[in-house]
């Protein structure tokens, strides 16, 4: 018996059937694979934001500001959070509450792609030259996972930021918590 090149109707809904169980599996993974990528790009974007108004503001001799923003261009005040964007600029007219000046230069923008809230402690993070004390504060990242996947950029008085998992009132997760507390450190 000669038999042609195909598959049979009974082969074909295997491999369907195979291929929806396999895609069904996965696509959970993949959601929060997208999701933990998409926080992590917009965590790491805001400590380079750290970082840059830092180092300028030892560079320049100037306090740099680091302010949610909507526009690009004017700081938000308690009625904005951060998931609308931030920016980092120069304050050389040292103008407080900070508002950006035309001449004065912006050096770092970002606008985050994290489904979910960003909110901050403060309005804005104020970096001032060496020996100054800076603004400390936390920034939560929190996306629709909730508060066991949410992350926080704790920033120091002088200007170091850190990451940590915490929930979204800024206190560290039960999870990291008990998984700190199940290490030894003798």
């Amino acid at each position: 018996m000669h038999r042609t090149a195909g598959f049979t109707l009974l082969e074909l809904l295997g491999t369907v059937a195979l291929a929806g169980i396999l895609l069904g599996v996965a696509a959970p993974s993949f959601r929060d694979f997208l999701l933990d990528a998409r926080r992590t790009a917009d965590v790491n974007a805001f400590v380079l934001a750290v970082q840059v108004a830092r180092s300028e503001a030892a560079k320049r001799s100037h306090p740099v500001i680091l302010c949610k923003t909507r526009d690009f261009r004017h700081c938000g005040g308690n009625e904005l959070r951060f998931d609308a964007g931030w920016m980092v600029f120069t304050n050389i007219d040292g103008q407080l509450p900070p508002q950006r000046a035309e001449d004065e230069p912006m050096m770092y923008a970002h606008a985050p792609e994290l489904t979910g809230t960003i909110v901050g402690n403060r309005p804005f993070f104020e970096f001032r030259p060496l020996l100054r004390r800076s603004t400390n504060g936390t920034v939560v990242f929190c996306d629709e996972r909730g508060p066991a996947a949410a992350r926080a950029v704790i920033v120091s008085y002088t200007g170091r930021p850190r990451v940590d998992r915490v929930d979204p009132e800024g206190k560290r997760s039960e999870e990291h918590t008990s998984e700190l507390q199940s290490h030894s450190f003798i």
